[in-house]
């Protein structure tokens, strides 16, 4: 197999040259993505570069993942570290049905949510006190809101201002990509629980955002 930084230098010198070409460009993904399922099965094995390696390459973004939840640097860190060290212990259990950084990232997001209830930030009577009739003003709630007019930045620091239940269920819709059915699995919580919270929830968004 070609080393990856020949590969990568190869690429480059293309990009130069103006020939970068969407082939090569799918075939450096794919490469990318062999490259991390080779990591993986050396960190099956107990392998300690590999895990150094697969740290160096998904912890700043698994941080990122921690901080949105847990809303503190600190915490975050410990989070973050938590949860390679779980994902190291059970990484056998891994077995590629989804991308390893889906993975990763799932195992993240448990932890920060165990810590926040843990740390009573966040209660289970904050999503089943919002369990009320909502079919009337669903049109209104579920609206589409539109984060092209608005700054991402602005965004992320509305939904980080709302309180912990909210600020939870949109980061989880919003910026994790989950859908609502992953969101009750990953909160442990009904699904029209789930509904109605994300309802209220983009509501109050949708409120903090026209004080911008």
């Amino acid at each position: 197999m070609i080393p990856l930084n020949l590969f990568f230098t190869k690429t480059v010198t293309l990009h130069k040259k103006g020939r970068l070409s969407l082939k090569t460009i799918t075939s450096y993904l794919s490469y990318q993505q062999l490259y991390i399922e080779e990591l993986v099965t050396l960190c099956q094995k107990q392998n300690q570069k590999a895990q150094f390696e697969v740290y160096n390459r998904y912890c700043k973004a698994m941080y990122n993942v921690a901080f949105r939840i847990v809303k503190d640097e600190h915490f975050a860190e410990d989070v973050m570290q938590e949860s390679f060290l779980k994902a190291f212990t059970k990484i056998d259990s891994y077995k590629k049905e989804v991308a390893f950084g889906a993975w990763l990232k799932r195992i993240v997001i448990n932890y920060s949510i165990d810590f926040c209830k843990k740390n009573n930030k966040l209660k289970s009577d904050d999503f089943e006190k919002n369990l009320y009739k909502i079919e009337d003003k669903e049109a209104e709630f579920t609206e589409v809101i539109n984060f092209d007019e608005i700054k991402v930045k602005e965004v992320l620091n509305a939904i980080q201002s709302l309180k912990s239940s909210y600020s939870t269920v949109l980061t989880l819709f919003y910026i994790e990509g989950y859908d609502q059915e992953e969101i009750s699995e990953i909160l442990k919580i009904s699904y029209a629980n789930c509904r109605t919270t994300l309802s209220r929830a983009k509501e109050s968004l949708r409120n903090k955002l026209c004080e911008i």
